[in-house]
């Protein structure tokens, strides 16, 4: 919209020159308005994606050994998520070694969580995925243990999130993991469709279909990739999109929405 009206207004002053400059000025104004600041700057999305995922893993690996052991469905859940991202041979390996550095003992988190907000911080969408990932590990057999939820809170506060922002994320993402594969598998099905869109069913249905929309937006593919989130990673959140999808569908049948 704003390169048209960049245009427009640049020829109107300037003749063809200031047309270009319109156009120029235009898109940058377009894309900061869809990406963020993290997408205004081509050049460094390389140097994003890869703090990203090294991030992502290192962290996989300390919250899988968060309670003293990593379990099998643990591992399970990083080599799904491996072959989701369609790694190569080359790539899986320094996954799985970033993996095990971070199940190290005295392994700190600090440095490259510091790292991370250095490089990746300003752009909110990247800061919620990296917590959105790590939720769904530590859910990935069936519970969240106390020490993983310990680490998690550690993880969100070094990201700029407050305990109650956190706590509704949290929430959020386990009760969206209960329409997992645009299926209904929890017998308190619309009481978690209301919690992973996080509203209430005192919520009105304009405050629904916003809170819905917030979502789908979040996790949109282009929106994600032009922020620094590596195209690869992108299937993560599309699954993620379904739940919401699937909750907000069961909400819609429940109030007769249109």
């Amino acid at each position: 919209m704003f390169k048209i009206i960049g245009v427009l207004l640049g020829y109107f002053l300037f003749g063809i020159f200031g047309a270009f400059i319109g156009y120029i000025v235009g898109s940058f104004i377009d894309r900061y308005r869809a990406y963020g600041a993290g997408g205004v700057n081509p050049l460094t999305a390389a140097h994003r994606q890869s703090v990203f995922i090294e991030t992502v893993f290192i962290l996989m690996g300390k919250l899988a050994k968060a309670d003293g052991h990593v379990s099998r469905d643990e591992i399970t859940h990083v080599e799904d998520f491996m072959q989701k991202l369609g790694m190569s041979s080359e790539h899986r390996q320094v996954a799985i070694v970033l993996f095990k550095q971070g199940t190290a003992r005295d392994y700190d988190i600090k440095p490259k969580l510091n790292e991370f907000m250095s490089v990746c911080g300003h752009t909110s969408s990247l800061r919620q995925m990296l917590l959105v990932y790590l939720i769904v590990m530590a859910l990935s057999d069936g519970y969240l243990d106390a020490t993983e939820e310990s680490l998690l809170n550690d993880v969100a506060s070094n990201l700029g999130y407050d305990p109650l922002a956190f706590k509704q994320l949290l929430e959020m993402v386990s009760s969206q993991s209960h329409f997992a594969g645009g299926k209904v598998t929890s017998a308190d099905a619309l009481d978690d469709a209301y919690k992973a869109l996080g509203v209430t069913k005192e919520s009105s249905d304009q405050e629904v279909k916003r809170a819905y929309r917030k979502l789908i937006s979040q996790y949109h593919p282009d929106k994600l990739m032009g922020q620094g989130v590596p195209e690869d990673m992108i299937a993560v959140a599309t699954a993620q999109t379904q739940e919401v999808q699937t909750a907000y569908d069961l909400i819609k049948k429940s109030r007769n929405m249109t």
